[in-house]
């Protein structure tokens, strides 16, 4: 009877260790599970905390978060600015992200959506759910369709766009936050640097130029602060950004733009930022991030490629950049930058000549002394378009091109893994 209560209490310790050991499991797999359906599903709460006053941090999911990005435009040789990447059958993206993973990269900049929502929506999950990529959404505020930010009609077409694109994405995993514009500030005034000018019978009755130049900067940020407004009413997890050129006109958007979370700049400086982020600071004292910025790797003094150069200007300006994050020696203000550009682009110096469109053109179209290595170029005309990328292109049959590293690339790696 002994021997059998012993085979018996045996019998009851190795089954509660059994049930235990299969709890034990169980419970590890729901965690597991629970961890990999949080990484698929939902929006991320993302938001600004303020430290000390005047110093920032971008937080993801209660964490801190620096924005390590990529400006994303892959236009194919032969195509243009009409190219949908989102819907392109060869996955340019799983290349790509692949590519950019391995340097780091934690977001991309796009400037807008697809053409179709499903393609837009399987992109950004491929993006973030395979290589932890989050998309800063873009939209141009109607910069290239003759544009009036005075038009009650053309503001009102350009607003429930905007937020239709926020209610059709805002509950994605991998968006991190809304890009309003493009150096859209460039259509304040008359001169060479000029775009898209637009004006009303108002501001033409001024009389100093400066006056008309305010005047429209003023519709124009108060509009952009209308759009922010709007979309924090319907989406209260992604932060607001006004993509501007340089700080110029900024003076004009302090009173007006509230609802404005971060203030964005296209500084285009050369080698230094030099006193950017102070000047932001003093202006308007919201968190910074450059949403552009770089620098093109064709010498046209010398007229050959110099890859080494763009390594030496794109190391100094993120060294500028950590340099004055939360956690940095500068100013606190920056919460991170979008390097101009992952791939070349073979359309822009020619855009009308679609021939020109499978030629990797060296003419230049611009001058910026700030670049100045080949600032004695024929006329000063130095700023070489179709070389900004730091991945050159090759030729693939009907296939993607291939996507070539350039020294810029393997820099970013070791700067940012």
């Amino acid at each position: 009877m002994a021997h059998l209560r012993g085979v018996l209490n045996l019998y009851m310790k190795n089954k509660i260790i059994l049930i235990v050991s299969v709890t034990l499991i169980v419970l590890m797999m729901g965690v597991a599970a629970f961890s990999i359906f949080s990484k698929i599903s939902g929006p991320s709460k993302v938001y600004i905390k303020t430290i000390s006053g005047k110093r920032f941090q971008l937080t993801v999911n209660n964490r801190p978060y620096v924005i390590k990005g990529m400006v994303y435009n892959p236009v194919p040789i032969e195509e243009n600015h009409l190219y949908d990447f989102w819907s392109d059958a060869r996955k340019p993206h799983m290349v790509d992200g692949e590519l950019m993973k391995e340097a780091g990269v934690n977001t991309i900049r796009v400037y807008q959506p697809g053409k179709y929502v499903k393609a837009t929506k399987d992109t950004m999950n491929d993006l973030y759910n395979i290589f932890g990529i989050r998309v800063a959404m873009g939209h141009w505020l109607g910069f290239w369709d003759d544009p009036n930010y005075a038009d009650p009609v053309f503001r009102e077409r350009v607003k429930k766009d905007v937020l239709d694109m926020v209610r059709t994405y805002k509950d994605e995993k991998g968006i991190l936050v809304w890009i309003l514009g493009n150096e859209n500030n460039v259509s304040f005034s008359y001169g060479p640097q000029s775009t898209n000018l637009w004006t009303t019978e108002e501001i033409e009755r001024l009389d100093d130029p400066f006056l008309k130049r305010q005047a429209r900067a003023r519709f124009y940020y108060y509009f952009v602060n209308e759009i922010a407004r709007e979309i924090h009413k319907i989406d209260k997890n992604h932060p607001v950004v006004l993509a501007n050129a340089e700080l110029t006109d900024i003076d004009a958007a302090v009173d007006v733009t509230p609802d404005i979370d971060i203030l964005g700049c296209s500084i285009y400086r050369g080698k230094s930022f030099g006193s950017f982020f102070r000047e932001a600071q003093k202006k308007i004292n919201k968190p910074v991030l450059i949403t552009e910025f770089g620098c093109d790797r064709y010498d046209a003094y010398l007229e050959k490629e110099d890859q080494a150069v763009q390594v030496e200007f794109i190391e100094a300006q993120i060294k500028e950049v950590d340099k004055n994050t939360f956690s940095g020696t500068g100013v606190g203000n920056s919460i991170g930058c979008f390097v101009f550009e992952w791939t070349d682009e073979w359309w822009k110096l020619e855009e009308s000549d679609s021939e020109r469109w499978s030629i990797h053109d060296t003419g230049t179209s611009w001058s910026n002394g700030a670049y100045y290595f080949d600032i004695k170029a024929s006329g000063n005309m130095n700023i070489n378009e179709e070389w900004w990328g730091v991945c050159s292109l090759k030729k693939q049959g009907t296939g993607l091109d291939e996507r070539e590293p350039t020294q810029a690339y393997f820099k970013l790696k070791e700067l940012w893994k």
